[in-house]
């Protein structure tokens, strides 16, 4: 088999050709094959179509209780006592019990490496006040994303009418959960332990097996119900290119496993990535009157990159910047301008710069004692 592979993927480096989906993922309802850095898909099959889902609904989960954690809202070390409703979840668990007390960290690995439904609800508790508050704020996530084939009625991804996805859609989230980088901390561990030094050791094992014995593989989420069967959104990093794989409605989890590879190993032997700036690479400085800061760094938001057939050289590409009047205050992340890749006078791809930190407008006093300050100290840039 592994020959077959070798010998399909020499083959298309020489002689690219068009697939079908039935030489690639045949057995599967939908799927689709995405490139993270342009967003750019490699391989499509029936992507719009609004299927169940399974637990890779938890990817939303991931991105808001990430969101959270990121802002301040909460903390990985916030310790949350069990409620009797999250106990009570069945399907895939980490066997909560009422009153149990666990940390943010703890329940988040429970989420990520178990699929753990009362992890989930749980979480959604903390953050959403209740499961269908924090549902809302799923549906409005999936709203500021732009998808347009996504609906949730609940957190876990348990079968319900009204609760569905497509594989684009999924690609879109996995992308935006990746942007968060530390869910790699947990997505990427095969095996870790709960409950450590208690009679209740529990033992996690991954449910994406891809991450113990495929190349690069560093997540991303499962999901089997009886309505949505096996689901697996994966992603791999080879060559400082990072792939997105959606397989959606597979019978059997090792064919959901096999047609997963099949998508990754076609993208790896077909296409690369010409990296033109890194995420978090400055690109401009601007000066600031009347702010906490002198000046005001902006940064790439994501990778800027073009994806090429593999083979090919690298281009040269013109690089404009724009950069929007700047109002104080200005938060940290705050979009300021953009960037922009052009070849041959047409747009290949554009991204957001950032503020690299925050910075805050003065008051008039404020102003007086900055500037007193600057001439004590002999800073007088």
């Amino acid at each position: 088999m592994k020959k077959l592979l070798l010998l399909f993927g020499f083959l298309v480096f020489l002689f690219p050709i068009t697939v079908k989906a039935e030489d690639l993922i045949p057995n599967a309802t939908s799927g689709l094959l995405m490139e993270a850095s342009t967003g750019k898909i490699i391989f499509e099959k029936d992507k719009n179509k609004e299927v169940p889902v399974a637990s890779m609904t938890k990817m939303v989960a991931q991105i808001i209780i990430l969101e959270n954690i990121e802002s301040g809202k909460i903390k990985w070390d916030d310790i949350i006592e069990v409620s009797r409703n999250a106990s009570e979840m069945g399907g895939s668990q980490i066997y909560l019990e009422p009153g149990e007390k666990m940390t943010v960290k703890e329940l988040f690995k429970g989420i990520s490496m178990a699929s753990a439904n009362d992890a989930t609800v749980q979480m959604a508790e903390v953050i959403g006040g209740s499961e269908q508050g924090f549902v809302k704020l799923m549906n409005q996530k999936v709203k500021e994303l732009g998808l347009k084939n996504t609906h949730f009625e609940n957190c876990t991804g348990l079968d319900q009418d009204g609760h569905y996805s497509s594989a684009y859609d999924m690609g879109m989230i996995a992308r935006e959960l990746l942007s968060h980088e530390e869910i790699l901390n947990f997505s990427s561990v095969y095996e870790d332990y709960l409950r450590q030094n208690t009679e209740k050791k529990f033992w996690l094992v991954n449910t994406n097996k891809l991450v113990r014995f495929y190349e690069g593989a560093d997540g991303l989420k499962t999901g089997h119900t009886d309505a949505a069967k096996y689901c697996l959104a994966a992603t791999a990093k080879r060559n400082g290119m990072r792939l997105i794989a959606i397989v959606l409605g597979e019978e059997v989890s090792k064919v959901r496993n096999a047609e997963t590879i099949s998508l990754l190993d076609y993208g790896f032997n077909t296409v690369k990535v010409q990296m033109l700036k890194t995420k978090g690479e400055k690109i401009e400085e601007i000066p600031i009157e009347k702010g906490s800061k002198n000046k005001i760094e902006l940064v790439t938001e994501n990778d800027v990159s073009v994806l090429q057939d593999k083979g090919t050289k690298d281009k040269k590409y013109t690089i404009q910047t724009n950069i929007d009047k700047i109002k104080l205050p200005v938060k940290k992340g705050q979009t300021l301008g953009s960037i922009t890749v052009l070849d041959k006078g047409k747009v290949v791809t554009k991204q957001n710069l950032i503020s690299k930190n925050s910075i805050d407008k003065l008051s008039y006093f404020q102003l007086v004692l900055h500037t007193l300050r600057k001439a004590v100290t002999g800073d007088i840039n």
